[in-house]
Order: C-alpha cells, then sequence, then structure tokens
C-alpha cells in the first residue's frame, strides 16, 4: 500500500480568500500557506503555468510548510505548447521577441535558445524544493492540439529529458489519445514502458476533447487524479474564466465512485495524488475533505 495524498491545486484563488475558509488570523500569504497545510498534505502550484517560478518562492515555501509537505508543479505554458503571456516571460526573453509581439506568444515565436532558457529557469527554481523532498511531480497538461502521434510522443520524451532530476506526469486534453481501445491501449501502454505517470481525470465527457476517467497506473512510483469537476455549459464556452469554468460542487456520490478507483491505485503505486482543480470560493477544499474521509472508512 503506497501512501495517500488529497489536496487541492492552489490555495490563493481569489474566490477561496472570500469565502470563509481561512481562519482570520490567516491574513498573509505565510499564514494561509501554513494553514493550507496544516489541514491537507498536498497542493498543486498552479500559478506556475502563467508565470515562471523563482527561485526565492520555493524556499519560502520549504520553510513555510511541514517536512513531510508535497507540492505538485505546473509546467510552465510554454513547456506544453500553449501560448505564454507575455508578462509571464523573464525580461530577458522578451527582449528576443519583435516589438508587437503579445499579449500571448507561442514557442514557435521565440528563439530557441531562449526556449531553452525557460526550461532551465523552471529547472533551477524548484531545486530548492527537490532538494528538500517537497517535490512531487512536475504536471505536463498539453493542449486540445496536441494529437496523437509519434512526433508527440517523442515531445513527452524530450520534456523529461530537460527536467532529469525531477518526476513528470502527464495530462491529456484531447479524447483522439482515447478514442478506441486500440488507441487507449498504444496510449497507455506507451506511457507505462517510459514509467511515466498517467494522469487520471474527472472531468465533463461527450466533447471531442473529453478524456474518459480511466484509472490505471502507468508508473510504479505514482499516481495522480485531477478532479475537474463536472460543468459540462461552460467546459468549452468561450469568454468564461477558470472560477465560471471549473464551479463544480461534487457530491459523495459522485466521490464515491471514485474511492475504490484509487485505493486500487495506491495499491500499485509507492505515492497517489489526488487533486481537486474546482477552485470556486471553497469547493475544492471541501471536497477534499469528504474525498479524504471516503478513503479512509
Amino acid at each position: 500500500m503506497g501512501q495517500l495524498r488529497v489536496g487541492t491545486a492552489s490555495w490563493t484563488d481569489k474566490t477561496l480568500l472570500e469565502s470563509g475558509w481561512y481562519p482570520p488570523e490567516a491574513s498573509t500569504p505565510e499564514e494561509r500557506l501554513k494553514f493550507y497545510a496544516s489541514q491537507f498534505p498536498v497542493v498543486e502550484v498552479d500559478s506556475t503555468y502563467y508565470g515562471l517560478p523563482s527561485e526565492r518562492n520555493s524556499v519560502l515555501w520549504v520553510e513555510r510548510t511541514p517536512a513531510d509537505f508535497t507540492f505538485d508543479v505546473k509546467a510552465f505554458s510554454l513547456m506544453t505548447g500553449h501560448p505564454a503571456l507575455l508578462r509571464g516571460l523573464p525580461k530577458d526573453v522578451r527582449e528576443t521577441l519583435p516589438g508587437d509581439a503579445g499579449p500571448r506568444v507561442s514557442a514557435k515565436d521565440v528563439p530557441a535558445d531562449a526556449v531553452e532558457k525557460v526550461w532551465e529557469m523552471f529547472r533551477s527554481a524548484l531545486m530548492p524544493l527537490h532538494s528538500a523532498g517537497k517535490l512531487g511531480l512536475v504536471m505536463f497538461q498539453y493542449p486540445q492540439w496536441f494529437m496523437p502521434s509519434r512526433a508527440n510522443r517523442e515531445e513527452i520524451l524530450r520534456a523529461r529529458e530537460r527536467l532529469p532530476d525531477y518526476d513528470i506526469a502527464v495530462e491529456f486534453r484531447q479524447g483522439a489519445w482515447f478514442k478506441d481501445e486500440a488507441y487507449t491501449r498504444k496510449t497507455m501502454d506507451f506511457l507505462s514502458s517510459e514509467g511515466i505517470p498517467f494522469v487520471a481525470v474527472d472531468m465533463p465527457q461527450g466533447f471531442k476533447s473529453s478524456v474518459p476517467p480511466i484509472a490505471e497506473a502507468t508508473s510504479d512510483r505514482y499516481a495522480l487524479i485531477r478532479f475537474h469537476g463536472r460543468r459540462e455549459e461552460t467546459w468549452h464556452k468561450k469568454d468564461v474564466g477558470p472560477t465560471e469554468r471549473f464551479r463544480y460542487d461534487y457530491s459523495e456520490e459522485e466521490l464515491g465512485e471514485w474511492a475504490p478507483r484509487i485505493r486500487q491505485l495506491n495499491e500499485e503505486t509507492k505515492e497517489t495524488h489526488a487533486l481537486f482543480n474546482n477552485c470556486y470560493r471553497d469547493y475544492a477544499q471541501q471536497n477534499a475533505r469528504e474525498l479524504a474521509e471516503l478513503l479512509s472508512d
């Protein structure tokens, strides 16, 4: 039986701060993280998708959390083929771009040596967490246009090669990787052969981007499940921000569907993480507590 950690994606969302989940005395970033870490053993750092992490923040996160606390970190957008916010790039990288670039830029618009610099800065910034034994997984969430192909499987392997010190996990947002049993097996067998954890997801179904709720261990080290909510009406709606897209409160019955799957994953891996990304007010925190209680029975 492995170690099971249940937590949420982020701990600083605006609606969470407004929800009253934090006690009044937890009014600073330091006190909020300390309080969060007293409630849960793991958190996903989502802000690193929008802007590169800093070594200073990694040091502070180490100092403000218990010795056995774990941070899963989301890969920077440019590293997974998503357009990156111009303001999220380092100044010396921005200076390599045309004057009319922005507000978002894609990797193909950034010089190759600048892209490599982004990867190195990301790796270096996380080293304090790694050295302290507090870095769990670096989670690569690939976009809808990341289709099943040999080139994209090789891209996943290149990502691992660029972060040789860290464990990576892969989340797909394209249902074509699982369009039938043959594609599903090819996808899962590829990850298994490389020992790369597959990120199981709970998400709205019925879209081309929908990934089925497969719970299968592709690594003996880690398993990861992310709960995105099931709000179909906003999943692909334009001009809807993350707060509304992921506004979903899981029922006990819905969480109960996952309990046996998570227990099975935890028997097959050294560590299993279940993270709630339904980050509207304190929905994620309450659902994480409910799932942890279900799994403790």
